[in-house]
């Protein structure tokens, strides 16, 4: 069952929180808050859709300090820092360890929600991507080993003659080789299959 995306808020100050959870529930998205990172690490599980919205500067576990948790559990939640004055140079360290944008107090409603917006697509997109390398790694797992040589020659660029010149077989063998990856992987093309290839290999 795939879950609904939900607006994760962190931050130790109430009037904050309550502010946030008003705004974002305004234009009609899910969201949770937190007073701090430990009670979402508590109820937080791998895998959750949205996106989370953390305050850098918290008593006990700091934004950073959860960024950097979350980062080694590997999880794929995109992040938006608010930081306040002074905080920019910390909200950049974010930035550069993984988080997809950070905001500065006080900031306009509609740039808060522009960035939420931008940062649910990007997770949508990403567990879409996801999604597609798990089927593609299933199809690939189909391929026999010369298959696999075949397919990767072929999405190389180099022509059936070429290929079976190198594995030492015949023009019409690496075409019937070539019809059966292309059925099994599922490619109507042979743009198609670069293009899985290239999902598969993480590009």
């Amino acid at each position: 069952m795939k879950s609904e995306p939900r607006v994760f808020v962190v931050d130790d100050d109430q009037a904050m929180r309550r502010s946030l959870e008003w705004l974002i529930e305004s234009i009609g998205m899910k969201v949770k808050t937190y007073s701090s990172a430990d009670e979402f690490l508590r109820s937080y599980y791998p895998g959750r859709a949205g996106c989370l919205l953390l305050d850098v500067r918290m008593p006990g576990m700091s934004g950073l300090d959860l960024q950097a948790h979350l980062a080694r559990e590997d999880s794929r939640l995109p992040v938006i820092i608010i930081t306040g004055h002074g905080d920019v140079a910390m909200a950049v360290k974010a930035m550069k360890a993984g988080a997809v944008d950070f905001i500065e107090k006080p900031f306009h409603d509609e740039d808060l929600l522009s960035s939420i917006r931008n940062a649910l697509a990007f997770d949508e997109k990403q567990r879409s991507l996801q999604s597609q390398r798990a089927e593609i790694a299933t199809r690939l797992a189909e391929l026999t080993p010369r298959e696999h040589e075949v397919m990767e020659m072929v999405t190389e660029g180099l022509s059936n003659k070429e290929i079976a010149a190198s594995l030492g077989v015949t023009a019409k063998t690496v075409e019937a080789h070539r019809a059966r990856v292309m059925d099994k992987m599922q490619a109507g093309s042979l743009a198609e299959l670069v293009r899985m290839v290239l999902i598969a290999g993480g590009e």
